[in-house]
């Protein structure tokens, strides 16, 4: 009777733990990064110790709490989540880029200066044109210095999107660490350990959105993680982790280093945020040092053209505007109209020849096309990324609907696991009480 009881009294507590964790998967079933268990269960024999004869078994126990995971794909969702994170942080600042050079409307305000000198042209000795034509120009000024601004800010959105991410990475960094301790003291099989998996494979997940990562893991599940890459310097070995630093040079390209021992690693993100931001940074310098050289070129120009000509009182031309330091932050430094010198040496009150120099250099130099150009270009830019992240997000998501089919739950199977668990567990109770039954039958024989 003591074998039936015992018997039973095994199938209850195994059925019972695979209930448990049947119930579990039902109600993660939408938990974020929950990998489905199973209740691996073996039968409980025994042999005689000196004839080798086997008895009749023992019932049924649990070996180990089972997690359906397939490290591959894990390993496709985080490269192709890589892949989108350093697109969209690419599309994110080519975005902010095109607000820079269109939101002060800077050839608009390039073509209205050359039209003001054309009406200036038609009427040199009038007043009321030259005041527009110097009102113009400070307009050009002023855009110019705007979009220079404009420019610089996006440097500065980068700057503190690189800081949060770094601070990001080294959060995430210190969780995995803790998370690979635990790993390290958790019983394999066990329901904690399926838990810490979980956990390292979020982790990860989440690693790999801020730059590519070099994962290898050891017998207990504890991962060692490598930046841009496997290749890349060490960032998590079992509960160490390296400190990232992020640096900015003066020609406006950014790096990343990883600083352990006191030694530091540079590396060069290939996806994640990070290769976003080095992404962003080359074209936001790229931008700059564009529009800094169309003011430079620009101010020169017409400076020239004004020390050519004479003013409407036969004096030679004095410079229409004033450098600066900043290229694009050149001030307007004639303030009397009829220091406008529209007309030729020589020519005359009425004269405009000077006026035909400027109209010349214009055509010459292109600056307006210049500037829409540089705007078009990186249109283009913003438009192709855009489709990449339209086909990257496809791509992660297909990753993400293959990884589940193995480790997400099914709520269907899981129901016809419920109830055979049940029928289970009733059955192995009514064992435990006919065993009971059949002893008090036998107790109360007189």
């Amino acid at each position: 009777m003591s074998d039936i009881l015992s018997i039973g009294a095994s199938g209850v507590r195994a059925f019972q733990t695979a209930l448990t964790t049947t119930s579990d998967n039902i109600a993660n079933a939408s938990s974020a990064g929950y990998s489905r268990r199973t209740t691996n269960l073996a039968e409980v024999s025994a042999v005689s110790g000196r004839s080798a004869r086997a008895l009749s078994g023992n019932g049924v126990a649990v070996r180990s709490i089972g997690r359906q995971s397939d490290e591959l794909r894990t390993a496709d969702v985080r490269a192709a989540g890589a892949d989108l994170a350093r697109t969209e942080g690419s599309v994110a600042v080519l975005g902010q880029i095109e607000s820079a050079l269109t939101g002060n409307r800077l050839s608009s305000q390039l073509t209205s200066f050359f039209n003001a000198a054309n009406t200036i042209a038609a009427n040199p000795t009038a007043t009321a044109p030259r005041a527009a034509f110097l009102e113009q120009a400070t307009a050009v000024a002023i855009a110019f210095a705007g979009t220079g601004r404009a420019l610089d800010q996006v440097n500065v959105n980068i700057d503190a999107t690189a800081d949060d991410a770094v601070a990001r990475l080294q959060t995430l960094g210190t969780a995995l660490a803790k998370v690979n301790y635990g790993l390290g003291g958790s019983a394999p099989g066990s329901s904690s350990q399926a838990q810490l998996l979980d956990q390292r494979d979020q982790l990860l997940e989440q690693l790999s959105a801020l730059s590519d990562i070099g994962v290898t893991t050891d017998a207990a599940g504890r991962a060692t993680v490598k930046l841009g890459g496997s290749t890349g310097p060490l960032f998590v070995d079992g509960q160490n982790i390296s400190q990232v630093t992020y640096l900015r040079a003066p020609t406006g390209a950014v790096s990343f280093a990883v600083y352990r021992n006191q030694t530091s690693s540079s590396f060069t993100p290939n996806g994640g945020a990070l290769a976003g931001i080095v992404d962003g940074a080359q074209r936001v310098a790229s931008a700059l040092q564009t529009i800094d050289q169309i003011a430079t070129d620009f101010v020169a120009a017409v400076n020239t053209v004004q020390g050519q000509g004479r003013t409407l009182d036969g004096n030679p031309g004095a410079p229409l505007f004033a450098p600066a330091a900043v290229p694009t932050e050149f001030t307007l430094s004639l303030a009397d109209p009829r220091g406008v010198a529209a007309a030729a040496v020589g020519g005359g009150p009425r004269d405009n020849s000077n006026l035909q120099a400027l109209a010349a250099v214009r055509l010459s130099a292109d600056f307006e096309g210049k500037v829409v150009a540089t705007a078009a270009d990186n249109a283009a830019a913003l438009a192709a990324r855009r489709t990449i992240s339209t086909a990257q997000t496809t791509i992660r998501d297909g990753a993400v609907v293959a990884r589940d089919a193995v480790s997400g739950v099914n709520l269907d199977n899981e129901a016809v696991d419920l109830l055979r668990f049940q029928q289970a567990y009733q059955a192995s109770s009514r064992v435990i009480q006919v065993a009971r039954e059949t002893l008090q039958t036998i107790l109360d024989i007189r």
